[in-house]
């Protein structure tokens, strides 16, 4: 099966119709979009609107999380309605099956959150704010952890907008790691032996990666990939 994605398109008002074109031809490439997050620049509706109508309507199942982005003015709950309401899958702690050339695909997603990798990461000590950011971290990668043990398919991907691995995040400063991703999703992905994991975020980071375990990492930012989607294989 043939797996498209991409993140971090960071559509406005003045973006309507930008995507499409590469679009309306996808399934000729992909049997399915992912969408990693990231998708308005400020998390207003009139821009979600934007993206829903640029990635609905499409011949090929369309997969999301949303992004930090898309929080930004505490509208998440509402920007994934409106996807939804055009056919868009938004994931939560969730996960969807799909039938693809005859083999179940599951996506299990999950936005994530920040707190560093292994020897450099934040601890859940200290002043109740720091406790709340670690818990945070801690329950967002329980949710991808329920959301992919409930998948019983062929071919299972984990989809999160923070990074479960440092490797994707080369090119980005090193002090910033904490705020782009957490070893806490990677450990969650590595357990649940998933095929794929697929996230965005780090526009200035690298596109592969492999977690401790061995799972493939694809960091699909638009600012990494360049293109409107890049393409994966998975299965027989």
């Amino acid at each position: 099966m043939r797996v498209a994605a991409v993140g971090d398109v960071h559509l406005g008002e003045d973006a309507r119709g930008r995507l499409r074109p590469a679009l309306d031809n996808l399934a000729g490439h992909a049997d399915v979009l992912l969408l990693a997050g990231d998708l308005t620049r400020h998390g207003a509706l009139d821009e979600a609107r934007v993206a829903a109508e640029e990635f609905s309507g499409l011949d090929v199942p369309v997969v999301a999380v949303l992004g930090n982005h898309d929080h930004h003015c505490d509208l998440g709950d509402d920007i994934a309605k409106l996807l939804e309401d055009h056919g868009i899958v938004v994931l939560e702690g969730t996960a969807t099956t799909l039938r693809v050339n005859g083999q179940r695909l599951g996506v299990a997603g999950v936005k994530g959150f920040g707190g560093g990798f292994a020897g450099k990461c934040a601890s859940n000590f200290g002043e109740r704010e720091m406790k709340a950011f670690v818990s945070h971290t801690i329950e967002r990668s329980e949710a991808l952890r329920g959301a992919l043990a409930r998948l019983d398919t062929d071919v299972r991907i984990a989809l999160t907008h923070y990074s479960p691995i440092p490797e994707t995040l080369r090119g980005e400063p090193p002090e910033i790691y904490p705020f782009l991703g957490c070893y806490q999703l990677g450990e969650v992905i590595d357990e649940a032996r998933a095929d794929l994991a697929v996230h965005g975020h780090a526009h200035f980071g690298c596109e592969q990666g492999v977690t401790p375990g061995g799972v493939r990492v694809r960091n699909v930012a638009q600012p990494v990939i360049r293109s409107a989607f890049a393409t994966y294989g998975l299965g027989a």
